[in-house]
């Protein structure tokens, strides 16, 4: 009977990570390493850029911006027009001729909202690029300002971070850090220690870098739907170098470190509040594709430390990468992917964001109910600056240079600048980049979200603006 109840024993415990005592080659080692550390390097490693400091990835990016600005607009608007011409195509005619290639099936075989907002951007980019139509659509405050200073940017960051972006996530980098952090991360905001890694290269580099990035890793499998939403809406934040742009905008630039202080102390406030209210909340712990996640990825097995059981993780990744060929089309697909489906999505909304806030009231009448509050917080000129705080969800830039137009107060300025930034979702670029992607958040809950971090930071920002500006 011995061996029954050892059986047993066994049965009732295998729930338990065991520890796994394996050695790996040189070979292992070195493709862990090697791409990872060249990942880092691109994607998280500061290096000066002139007179402010940026990361690899960002000065490759300018440099292919620059190369391409002569025929910058005219391949952007041809691309966003191949995408609605081919969606309405693949939606309408479902040719099997096409729809048995993977990535034209991938590409263009849409739902009916992606596709009305797909021809949306068609038609905006058509109308802005060859000026004609109404003004609303293609003036320099609306259409062209998201054709010609918003999309020529995230172009080359997309192609960039789509060929290279398989560096960080499939070498074991991610498993490295995700280990090592999740004791920190889970706790605290409730998602993978992976993320932290998607928060860096947003920090340091741009918000959209972290949106593709989680994005991608929601689709293979790394992220709950839940997870997927708090970090794309959460740890998508601003770069040090916007960060300088808005608050050089408001003529504050000698206040740069306390304001970078406070922006980063309220996003952290808000990383672990906004994620524990409706509607991220309720967002479900399953797998994009409804599978429930493994309850045991992140149990370190007994008899390891963290860090070695981190490092065999991270090695175990590593030793089934993809060859050189299979991570160069991996970099294609990624790069096709953003290209093609997520600048038509940019264009359509962010015009269309940008239109309200440019020619309708209705920003300044949502931004009047916040007037009491911000005369509880005892912010000065509060009438002009609630009229900014609502405007921040079409564009994050446009509180700012109203800011600087209208209101005379340092404190109100500062605020308005620092609120600008920790309300993260803004529809002209890091809203569309999210609705683009498959990451599950609608604009309503966008709406929501933008609302909740504006009340959750707006506190802690003007507790700061008076203790180190007024």
């Amino acid at each position: 009977m011995w061996f029954l109840q050892v059986e047993n024993m066994s049965q009732l415990d295998s729930s338990r990570p065991a520890p796994v005592q394996k050695s790996y080659d040189l070979k292992v080692w070195l493709v862990f390493l090697i791409p990872s550390l060249i990942g880092v390097f691109l994607f998280m490693t500061p290096v000066p850029s002139g007179e402010i400091m940026t990361i690899p990835i960002a000065v490759m990016a300018k440099a292919i911006q620059a190369s391409f600005s002569d025929i910058a607009l005219g391949l952007i608007a041809t691309i966003i027009c191949i995408t609605g011409v081919m969606s309405l195509v693949f939606s309408v005619f479902k040719p099997k001729s096409l729809t048995k290639f993977r990535l034209l099936n991938h590409l263009f075989n849409v739902s009916w909202i992606w596709l009305v907002t797909r021809l949306f951007g068609m038609a905006f980019v058509l109308l802005t690029y060859f000026q004609v139509g109404p003004h609303a659509i293609t003036s320099e405050n609306t259409g062209l300002l998201v054709l010609k200073d918003l999309l020529p940017v995230l172009f080359s960051v997309f192609i960039l971070a789509g060929l290279l972006l398989p560096l960080l996530l499939n070498f074991g980098l991610l498993e490295l850090v995700g280990t090592l952090l999740t004791k920190v991360m889970r706790p605290l905001f409730g998602v993978p220690g992976r993320s932290a890694v998607n928060c860096v290269a947003s920090w340091l580099g741009d918000g959209s870098v972290g949106i593709l990035m989680t994005a991608r890793q929601y689709e293979d499998k790394y992220y709950t739907q839940r997870e997927a939403a708090i970090i794309g809406t959460t740890f998508s934040a601003v770069s040090i170098t916007f960060c300088l742009v808005v608050i050089g905008q408001v003529k504050l630039e000698y206040l740069f470190a306390p304001f970078y202080l406070t922006v980063c102390l309220a996003g952290v406030v808000a990383a672990i509040i906004v994620p524990r209210l409706p509607p991220l909340r309720f967002k479900k712990d399953v797998l994009i594709d409804g599978e429930q996640p493994d309850g045991n990825a992140e149990l370190v097995p007994e008899g390891k430390t963290l860090f070695k059981h981190s490092l065999d993780v991270a090695l175990t990744k590593a030793e089934k990468a993809p060859g050189l060929k299979g991570t160069i089309e991996e970099g294609l697909h990624n790069a096709f992917d953003m290209v093609f489906a997520v600048l038509p999505v940019v264009m359509a909304v962010g015009t269309f964001a940008l239109i309200i806030a440019e020619y309708t009231p209705i920003f300044q009448y949502l931004g009047m109910p916040f007037i009491p509050f911000l005369e509880l917080l005892q912010i000065p000129e509060a009438e002009m600056a609630a009229q900014t705080i609502m405007v921040g969800f079409a564009d994050m830039f446009i509180p700012s240079i109203l800011a600087a137009g209208s209101i005379e107060s340092d404190v109100t300025r500062f605020i308005i600048a620092a609120m600008s930034v920790t309300q993260l979702i803004y529809m002209s670029e890091v809203g569309a980049l999210l609705l683009g992607s498959k990451i599950p958040v609608n604009i309503f809950e966008l709406f929501v979200i933008f609302i909740l971090r504006t009340l959750v930071t707006l506190p802690v920002i003007a507790l700061m603006a008076h203790w180190l500006v007024g």
